[in-house]
């Protein structure tokens, strides 16, 4: 008697030893490319490089540079609108590169891993 709803040849440990190593294979993959985005830096500038900002990939400022020209006493709402305009750009970049590599990585198909970095 045939069997019914099998595969022939017993083909479906095969296939999900495959699917296995292939998770594992990514998933050794996916922490390679995550420590090499906490050891990168990103740099982003506002007010026409009056502001410098640098975060890692962990997400944290490094250094905040300011021309000493943006430095008015009358005016530190400027000078803070300004810091955050650089922190922000450079976090966008970090993630948009995180996106990119994740994406890559996966082939499409981890939009929702990509709040792992």
């Amino acid at each position: 008697m045939a069997k019914r709803g099998g595969f022939p040849g017993g083909g479906m440990p095969g296939n999900m030893n495959n699917l296995m190593k292939q998770a594992q294979r990514m998933q050794r993959q996916m922490e390679e490319k995550t420590k090499e985005m906490e050891e990168k830096e990103w740099e982003a500038t506002a007010g026409g490089g009056a502001v410098t900002v640098k975060i890692s990939g962990k997400k944290e400022v490094l250094s905040v540079k300011l021309d000493p020209e943006v430095v008015d006493p009358d005016d530190i709402e400027m000078l803070e609108d300004l810091i955050v305009a650089a922190t922000n750009e450079a976090l966008r970049k970090v993630e948009e590169e995180s996106s990119e590599m994740m994406s890559a990585l996966t082939g499409g198909l981890g939009g929702g891993l990509g709040g792992l970095f």
